[in-house]
């Protein structure tokens, strides 16, 4: 038997833009699931870039969607909203938020959970959705990416880079990465990365012209990576840019794009419609979640820290020193 949700709940909210330490634990109003909602009882969530860019003030929720961080986690459901028909109370499931999942409870759009795979534990499921939703949508349908191709993420020791490694082996293309460090490169060929290219020490662009150039390129640094991606693409490459920790501008030369039929495309997950992110978790349920249950892609855990220290978890991301994700415990 479901017992119901309570009134109150735990959640880490964020006091005023600002750094690690402006994340406050806080009792809210448990959220009640409108038409087509589902309730989730939080045992983890996972922690992303993208909330620590709201915390300091750089990433608004969209309006309708909690002002709590957190965009994915792993539970049990709660309570179902008017209209739900894939999901009832008990059910456990990992999902997309549009914010909101360091709490207790949290409320998504049915069409944007699924179920938590097969033989997969609670914690290591609410490290796969904001990750493959992103590295699917990027790689897979923005970038096109075939079996065969030469694939190359940057920053292959984070939490895309660890997903887009392995789903990019999976289906039978040859991975390339860039990480900051000796480890960080041997975890990244330990997942399947072809090389991984220490960019303190190397040049990717000599490396990836060595190869033929890359098909296509998964980025989330800008700056002037940017001309240098391009230098580093084969005939045809497409360029897919989905952050830019250095900077969003950048002086191009269209010349070579057009000349060597490049595609430059990138997005953004957080702003996309329902809809979108519906058609994307089909996708993963048809093409990723097998990967999953066949051990050919899992999440990598760098390290798990309680809902309290949110703080200490934001400030590990920042230190750049972790390999793979970094999750909260909930229950």
């Amino acid at each position: 038997m479901t017992l119901p949700p309570p009134h109150t709940m735990q959640a880490i909210a964020i006091s005023e833009p600002g750094g690690p330490e402006v994340l406050k634990p806080v009792e809210v109003t448990v959220p009640v699931p409108n038409h087509g909602e589902i309730l989730i009882r939080v045992a983890y969530a996972g922690v992303n870039r993208p909330d620590a860019l709201q915390r300091a003030g750089l990433y608004a929720p969209p309006p309708t969607a909690s002002p709590l961080p957190g965009l994915e986690a792993a539970g049990w459901v709660a309570a179902v909203g008017p209209g739900v028909t894939k999901w009832q109370p008990g059910d456990r499931v990992t999902a997309l938020l549009p914010g909101g999942g360091y709490a207790e409870y949290a409320i998504t759009p049915e069409d944007h959970a699924l179920p938590v795979p097969e033989g997969i534990a609670l914690r290591d499921a609410a490290c796969l959705p904001e990750t493959c939703f992103t590295v699917w949508s990027n790689v897979m349908i923005r970038g096109g990416l075939r079996a065969g191709e030469r694939f190359l993420v940057h920053g292959g020791a984070s939490g895309i880079g660890t997903t887009a490694i392995q789903m990019a082996r999976a289906i039978g293309a040859r991975v390339f990465a860039t990480a900051g460090s000796p480890e960080k490169c041997a975890a990244c060929e330990a997942l399947g990365a072809e090389k991984a290219v220490n960019y303190h020490d190397e040049d990717f662009v000599k490396v990836m012209k060595a190869e033929g150039g890359a098909h296509v390129i998964l980025d989330m640094v800008g700056g002037d990576y940017i001309q240098r991606n391009v230098k580093a693409l084969a005939d045809e490459g497409r360029l897919v840019q989905i952050a830019f920790l250095q900077g969003s501008k950048a002086e191009l030369n269209f010349a070579e794009v057009m000349m060597r039929r490049l595609t430059l495309t990138g997005s953004t997950l957080r702003p996309q419609s329902d809809l979108a992110k519906a058609r994307y978790a089909r996708h993963l349920a048809k093409h990723v979640w097998p990967m999953v249950e066949r051990g050919t892609l899992r999440p990598v855990i760098d390290s798990e820290f309680p809902l309290i220290e949110a703080a200490a978890a934001h400030a590990r991301m920042e230190s750049n020193a972790h390999i793979g994700k970094i999750v909260l415990k909930l229950a």
